[in-house]
């Protein structure tokens, strides 16, 4: 059964794409794969593939899909010969490696997939001044990376760093698939249409019909720590931030607030300690926020974006008050009891008991008019996530 496999694998000739996904072919990779001159799309993820992914080096792929086998070994160095390179979908094996870095030398990869194997190591400095600079979809989930966050890498992703003015938002740019989810490809004479499983809402979800303006890092589940370093900030058109899962400390960085295209940011599971800041609040596009399980402490911010937020995005710290939590924020006497003053009478501008009296059933009105207003805006930004990021097919 495996020659007649490598005969046909072997043997096709001008071939530009070849599909062979979801087959269930348990054979042995064939290396042959790395003579076909004229493949610009290889497609052979949800098979039983065994081996390791021989070396590709032809200047005509343009796209590869490995995902859901049980490959192993190394990410083949000769990869980074392949120029002309704009998808890598590598996920779900059992590739033992470090982070192949040579990589980031292809000028035009823009999706780099890498989640659930055997990927180890710190992630270090890039080999260059030229680093993965059409990058603009990274995934190294369930690996086992170690040691801080790639800031050097942050620096010279440039295609992260601006965020997109023409994007409409009105216009899905994922639609989840919920029901017999299986990757594909979609070709078009001006590119390609792919799909790919990412981690959202603490869910894996498969996304089809993903377009070029999504900008997304996944980190979750590794091991990765330190703190979160200001140099996050410069990844300006991100829509999708996962680092939830790791050993991070130290506070949640202000600088977060300058993310204004986040749709999605989750920090949970981590070692965060300190204020979750208010510069959150400028985050007028995040539909999904989750700092559960941290070391927080103090008042949750409340403004537009908070009162979209479940109990759940804030459980497991034990330090946070406020709403949407039961545990109510401590008043101190400064702000409760009006100071003494000797003079007051009549003509005192200072408020009298009655005034008092005025003064907090007007706060209450404004409670229970900010709660209505809250529950508005929940509604409407749900609509508008679920239409935007993950509508329901």
């Amino acid at each position: 059964m495996e020659k007649s496999h490598h005969f046909f694998f072997c043997n096709l000739s001008s071939n530009i794409r070849l599909d062979l996904s979801h087959n269930n072919l348990g054979v042995i990779l064939p290396q042959c794969l790395s003579k076909l001159s004229d493949l610009e799309v290889l497609s052979l993820q949800n098979n039983n593939f065994h081996g390791i992914l021989p070396n590709m080096e032809q200047n005509r792929l343009r796209a590869i899909d490995v995902s859901y086998n049980q490959l192993e070994g190394q990410v083949p160095r000769s990869l980074s010969n392949c120029t002309m390179l704009e998808i890598l979908l590598l996920g779900n094996n059992r590739f033992y490696d470090i982070f192949p870095s040579c990589l980031g030398k292809l000028p035009r990869l823009r999706v780099l997939s890498l989640q659930s194997n055997g990927f180890h190591g710190a992630i270090g400095k890039p080999e260059s001044s030229l680093n993965f600079p059409k990058l603009q979809i990274i995934d190294v989930s369930f690996n086992n990376f170690i040691g801080r966050l790639p800031y050097e890498h942050f620096q010279s992703w440039t295609s992260m760093k601006v965020a997109n003015l023409t994007f409409d938002k009105n216009n899905a740019y994922m639609v989840a698939v919920t029901s017999n989810p299986s990757p594909y490809f979609n070709y078009f004479e001006d590119g390609i249409s792919y799909s790919l499983e990412m981690t959202n809402k603490g869910i894996k979800t498969l996304y089809e019909k993903i377009q070029d303006h999504l900008i997304a890092v996944d980190l979750l589940s590794n091991k990765f720590e330190g703190e979160i370093s200001e140099v996050i900030r410069n990844l300006k058109g991100l829509h999708l931030l996962n680092i939830s899962n790791n050993i991070l400390t130290g506070p949640i960085p202000s600088s977060l607030g300058n993310l204004t295209e986040l749709e999605s940011l989750d920090l949970s599971q981590n070692g965060l300690s300190r204020e979750i800041p208010q510069q959150l609040l400028q985050l007028t596009f995040l539909a999904f926020f989750n700092a559960s399980n941290n070391h927080l402490t103090g008042p949750i911010p409340q403004g537009k974006q908070s009162s979209t937020f479940e109990n759940d995005s804030y459980l497991g710290n034990m330090g946070l008050c406020g709403t949407p939590l039961t545990m109510k924020c401590k008043i101190s006497k400064t702000m409760t009891q009006p100071p003494l003053n000797s003079k007051q009478g009549e003509g005192s501008s200072f408020p009298s008991k009655s005034d008092w009296v005025v003064i907090m059933m007007g706060y209450r009105s404004g409670l229970i008019i900010g709660f209505v207003i809250g529950n508005s805006l929940t509604i409407r930004k749900l609509g508008r996530f679920l239409k935007n990021f993950g509508r329901k097919q």
